[in-house]
């Protein structure tokens, strides 16, 4: 009996039907299916979030992600934050997407997001940002956080086409649940954009699979119940839930909420793949710090996590 592999190779070959006209060999899907195929079938719809977990991997090194929200406090200054976060020491950038009822932000994201709108942010002009940062950055990942209202009102389809060609490489939508994964999950996968779903002190042994059965790129880890912003969070407490979510996938864990010091990145980051900070950051934006000083203060962050 061939092997798979075998198998998929003798079905690229042509023998002659009964009237001498050239036909495929076919065997069953069974036969042709192998290791190496379903691989290379991974490997072709990798995205940058993929590949920037290939590479942190490589270099033994956690990876750092930064969230800003578009258009705060106005779409120039958003930008520039978002042209030097790279530099800066971010892997991966995650980008709110202003929405007027933010249920799981803190005071300090939800104005951030009041600024936003005031300032006339829509969801066009944040696949513009996007499109502007795509044009002198093709590499950092970009993942969109919001809620799935705006998406709704615009279609599913053609926000999952703009977003794509925009250059968003994952969604973070955190009122939608696995529930609902055909709504919007499941066809942003097949758009080629990741979804990634956020997993919490609530979520126990029984929920956890279902919370991870369409979950890609990464699992992001809320190591505090509450809103952004609201507390501390814990090495000693996240890193049993770290260990318990990666016992039941590959993907890499990284935790966001609660931190905001180059040593709780640090701390943090020991116990996961890498660690999310996003109030922090939009603090020193809402107090109308210089590009310059946001940047440092994100690149402090940076290297605290990859201390870790």
């Amino acid at each position: 009996m061939l092997t798979g592999g075998q198998a998929a190779l003798q079905a690229k070959k042509w023998h002659q039907g009964p009237l001498g006209r050239a036909k495929p060999l076919l065997f069953p899907a069974s036969k042709c299916t192998s290791d190496i195929t379903f691989l290379l079938a991974k490997i072709a719809y990798m995205t940058r979030i993929d590949d920037t977990f290939a590479r942190l991997s490589t270099q033994n090194r956690k990876a750092f992600v930064a969230y800003i929200m578009a258009g705060d406090p106005d779409v120039a200054t958003a930008l520039a934050v978002m042209k030097g976060l790279p530099a800066a020491g971010v892997d991966i950038i995650e980008l709110g997407l202003p929405f007027t009822d933010p249920m799981a932000d803190g005071p300090t994201i939800q104005l951030a997001g009041q600024r936003a709108l005031e300032g006339g942010m829509t969801l066009d002009k944040t696949l513009q940002m996007v499109r502007d940062f795509r044009a002198s950055d093709s590499t950092t990942p970009i993942v969109l956080m919001g809620y799935y209202n705006p998406i709704y009102a615009r279609g599913v389809d053609l926000f999952l086409t703009q977003a794509k060609a925009a250059g968003i490489d994952g969604l973070i939508i955190v009122d939608l649940p696995p529930e609902e994964d055909d709504e919007l999950c499941i066809p942003a996968q097949k758009a080629g954009l990741n979804f990634i779903r956020l997993a919490t002190p609530t979520t126990d042994n029984k929920r956890l699979p279902k919370v991870l059965q369409n979950t890609s790129g990464f699992v992001y880890y809320v190591s505090i119940t509450g809103i952004t912003g609201a507390a501390a969070a814990l090495a000693v407490d996240v890193a049993p839930e770290v260990a318990r979510i990666k016992s039941q996938t590959k993907l890499p864990v990284i935790v966001g909420f609660g931190i905001n010091t180059p040593e709780a990145a640090q701390g943090i980051a020991s116990v996961a793949d890498g660690c999310v900070v996003g109030s922090a950051i939009v603090k020193q934006i809402g107090e109308g710090r210089s590009v310059s000083d946001v940047l440092a203060f994100v690149a402090s962050l940076a290297a605290g996590a990859h201390r870790a």
